[in-house]
């Protein structure tokens, strides 16, 4: 039977904590999607035995692929082989071929194995040994009963290769000819709900076409993603549903849409100020350099991006950027004339063709009751249209408000340079 469904185990205490993200799953999802085998849950279990039994017995019950990550080191709360072998009911063995390998491993470095190592060549009866260049913990292919269980080493740098191995290997040769097509849109401007609002009574109609299109709406810092997908072994014909939805969830959607191929915000952008010859400046106060951080973050930047100042405190709004200090004192740092004239006084001193001002209180403290923490404005300047200034009221920690300003602004500039 081809294989359709997967479930991820990540093993290890230290991913508990506070200290270390699973990150493996992402990579093994990925290419379990290219595959066709959907990805349907994933798991962080402890180094309890009891624990890890008991999630690799539910997964066996629920699908077809399991891959284990992690747990395949030497030391007594290194597991999963142990585990493993006794749910599956599969004796370990040496396999003194990896003990070989391992000892050659450590003499490279002109050091003797240490005993504990064997550990690692323990192998499950019946199990597919995979190579391991980068470290000295073997992977484990094992073929149960028409399941495929994986075992494989926690670190990434052991585990892409190993797992590439395998999707190109046994996973092929059982994952059928069925594929999962995928795109996806990227809006901002938009809550959650509104998104929904307009695009739900689109794609539900899709839910039961042929294909089907299974949809997803996900909320994220400064943006709405809406994930579409198609399982289907007719590559023309799950295109061509995709295509459809899509088209139909853009009109209706419109501008909100920035992303339609997954590139970012500040790719958007800057292919819009190529695309007309413009330049770009800044003058910053609560972002602290992070939008034109952004904007330099994207390769050829230096095209298009003259130079940003971060003017944080008032006397520097004066001296930096020509905010006269009359209007500071009639109405503040945070104020739709301050940022104005920060975005006129960037313009002067640089003559870039496109400004941009954000002044605001990114908190915890610094707000009132006037202008509570998250008031944030923001103002854009660009040839051939009105002057852009607006208050905007973010919400969340310092962090989430910084990057929200500049969203907010990146798109501002988006829509400033269409069909000018």
């Amino acid at each position: 039977m081809p294989l359709h469904a997967a479930e991820i185990i990540a093993v290890g205490s230290e991913l508990l904590g506070s200290a270390r993200v699973d990150t493996n799953s992402l990579y093994i999802a990925d290419r379990l999607s290219a595959l066709g085998i959907e990805l349907r849950l994933k798991h962080v279990v402890g180094d309890e035995p009891g624990d890890l039994a008991s999630t690799v017995r539910q997964a066996l019950a629920r699908v077809d692929v399991i891959v284990l990550t992690g747990g395949l080191g030497p030391t007594d709360d290194d597991l999963t082989r142990d585990v493993v072998s006794a749910v599956l009911e599969r004796p370990l063995t040496i396999d003194e071929r990896i003990v070989q390998a391992i000892q050659a491993r450590f003499a490279r470095r002109g050091l003797e194995m240490p005993e504990m190592n064997r550990r690692q060549a323990q192998v499950p009866e019946g199990a597919l040994v995979l190579d391991n260049p980068n470290g000295t913990a073997p992977g484990l292919f094992i073929d149960h009963h028409g399941q495929a269980v994986v075992l494989l080493p926690g670190p990434p740098r052991e585990m892409q290769p190993m797992f590439d191995r395998v999707c190109e290997g046994p996973l092929a040769e059982r994952a059928g000819d069925e594929r999962i097509f995928r795109t996806s849109l990227f809006l901002t401007g938009l809550g959650e709900s509104h998104v929904e609002q307009l695009a739900q009574p689109i794609y539900a109609r899709y839910r039961g076409a042929t294909p089907p299109v299974a949809t997803t709406i996900l909320a994220a810092m400064g943006q709405v993603e809406l994930h579409l997908s198609v399982r289907d072994r007719d590559q023309p014909r799950a295109l061509a549903v995709l295509d459809r939805v899509r088209a139909e969830l853009l009109a209706a959607l419109g501008s909100h849409v920035y992303s339609s191929d997954g590139r970012a915000m500040e790719e958007i952008v800057g292919e819009r100020l190529v695309s007309r010859g413009w330049t770009i400046a800044a003058a910053e106060s609560c972002t602290g350099g992070l939008l034109m951080s952004r904007l330099t973050d994207v390769a050829g930047s230096s095209a298009y991006v003259r130079a940003g100042v971060v003017a944080y405190d008032n006397a520097d709004k004066i001296a930096l950027v020509g905010v006269p200090a009359v209007t500071l004192q009639q109405h503040g740092a945070v104020s739709e004339p301050v940022a104005i004239a920060m975005a006129e006084g960037i313009k002067a001193r640089t003559g870039a063709d496109v400004t941009v001002a954000i002044t605001g209180i990114a908190g915890p403290g610094g707000g009132s009751a006037e202008k509570p923490v998250g008031t944030v404005v923001i103002a854009v300047l660009a040839p051939g249209r009105d002057a852009f200034v607006r208050t905007f009221q973010f919400i969340g920690a310092r962090t989430q408000v910084k990057y929200q300003s500049t969203q907010a602004a990146l798109n501002r500039i988006r829509l400033m340079t269409v069909d000018v």
